[in-house]
């Protein structure tokens, strides 16, 4: 079994983008996720497994166009990661509908698993904020509402007043186009 070829060295002016661009978004970021997630442990640990990323993706020969927009990309999916897991090891799902129409159920590569497993996880981050622009605004809210935002459909419904059963419907036609597009990343990065 081969070993990967090293990343190239990061040379001194890499490193001082990478900390400039740390110092300049630590703030906002951090803001950004606190806002969506209330453990503030859990926020840190979210914040520095982003920028933890950051540096292994910044190590890649592909450069991070706008770092910004890539950071708050990469913290949105691990908040997903997050509400996912928590769900996973809930007993009850109290005000929850268990579909398996309305799970994404996105497989993430791992990103310790090295620089192609970094890129393929990049290549499906993108592609599914690629799916999620291409959606009808109120699928999309109802997605985002739900798996970002952590709102259950009993919250959803009395905010906005639309019934669960519409809500879960907006969801599964959402999931159900989010996985067509998927499923053509998926197949082009599995030869």
């Amino acid at each position: 079994m081969e070993l990967p070829a090293p990343s190239p060295p990061m040379t001194h002016r890499d490193t001082d983008d990478l900390t400039a661009t740390v110092l300049r978004e630590r703030s906002r970021l951090g803001n950004f996720i606190r806002r969506r997630v209330r453990d503030p442990a859990e926020a840190e640990d979210i914040l520095q497994d982003v920028f933890h990323q950051f540096v292994e993706a910044y190590r890649l020969p592909a450069p991070i166009e706008q770092a910004s927009a890539w950071l708050y990309r990469v913290a949105r999916f691990r908040i997903i990661d997050r509400f996912r897991k928590k769900k996973e090891q809930a007993l009850s799902g109290e005000g929850e509908v268990d579909d398996e129409d309305c799970r994404l159920d996105l497989a993430l590569p791992s990103i310790e698993a090295g620089p192609e497993a970094a890129y393929a996880r990049s290549v499906l981050l993108a592609a599914l904020e690629q799916a999620l622009d291409e959606l009808p605004e109120n699928q999309r809210e109802v997605f985002v509402a739900h798996e970002l935002d952590g709102w259950s459909f009993k919250e959803m419904a009395a905010e906005s007043g639309v019934s669960i059963n519409t809500l879960l419907a907006r969801k599964r036609y959402a999931v159900l186009h989010l996985r067509a597009r998927l499923q053509v990343v998926y197949d082009e990065l599995d030869p």
